[in-house]
């Protein structure tokens, strides 16, 4: 006598299992929804708390604002142009800078050192007045835009090195032996096998990196660069009304940030899915 044969769901599973596992699904997409809900209501409340407290100040004019908000507005490309450029030329220091670090001659090994030693330990607002009003001294005249982004990128590539250096020594020294069987050079290895891979490691940390950046590059305005900050500090002083300007500018700092952290966060997303697939 043949034994009857359970029957089966389009997931391969019995029926029952299978419903089992719907509803499992079904719950987990419930509970996210009801967690993303009342994320977004808390939000909403502290944020609107927040702007009711603001406005009960009496400080606030928002007639003024609305006369010179576009003014200080329009000083945001100003701001993402410093920090992307920034950002690729402290990279570029920092990979310089990370193979300083990881090199065994002694000369190189020590002039990466001192570049990490001297920039971690002055201000950073020290350094953007050095390069903007001491370089003048020598003969060295920087444009303001020049000026501040070599600053920022000076400064940043000193803390991004260790990134970079622990993104490279994370590649499996494996790897870095079989290419060396083949027959690669040291700088074929760095340049094929190492570099491409630690970039991809370091990816999120530089996205912090910038994030940070953005709110940085504030500093810029001290050498007379009409971004962001400048416009609402100068139009806020010359009109006594900077609590106003000043909370504009702090809100639109705030929104780049949150902007740019969902740009980072999918992108790490996409870069996990990736090694999934892998």
């Amino acid at each position: 006598m043949v034994a009857p044969v359970a029957s089966r769901g389009p997931l391969g599973l019995g029926v029952g299992a299978e419903s089992i596992v719907r509803a499992v699904a079904a719950s987990r997409r419930q509970a996210r929804l009801r967690f993303r809900l009342i994320f977004v209501a808390t939000w909403l409340v502290l944020v609107g708390g927040f702007v009711i407290l603001l406005g009960s100040t009496g400080r606030i004019d928002l007639d003024f604002l609305g006369t010179w908000a576009p003014f200080i507005i329009g000083g945001i490309p100003i701001t993402i142009a410093v920090s992307v450029t920034s950002i690729v030329f402290a990279t570029i220091f920092a990979v310089a800078g990370a193979l300083g670090r990881l090199s065994r001659v002694a000369p190189i090994y020590a002039t990466a050192t001192l570049y990490v030693s001297l920039v971690r330990g002055t201000p950073l607002i020290v350094q953007v007045f050095f390069v903007f009003s001491a370089l003048p001294e020598f003969g060295i005249v920087l444009p303001a835009f020049v000026a501040g982004c070599l600053a920022l990128s000076f400064n940043y590539g000193a803390y991004m090195t260790e990134i970079f250096r622990a993104g490279i020594q994370a590649i499996p020294r494996g790897q870095v032996e079989a290419a060396a069987s083949l027959g690669m050079t040291e700088r074929q290895i760095m340049r094929r096998i190492v570099l491409p891979q630690a970039i991809r490691i370091v990816i999120p940390a530089i996205g912090n990196e910038f994030i940070a950046m953005i709110k940085d590059s504030a500093l810029v305005s001290f050498v007379a660069l009409q971004e962001l900050f400048w416009r609402a500090r100068t139009v806020g002083s010359s009109h006594f009304q900077s609590f106003s300007t000043l909370v504009l500018a702090a809100l639109v700092y705030w929104a780049l940030t949150i902007v740019f952290s969902l740009v980072q966060e999918r992108l790490e997303k996409r870069m996990a899915e990736s090694d999934v697939r892998i």
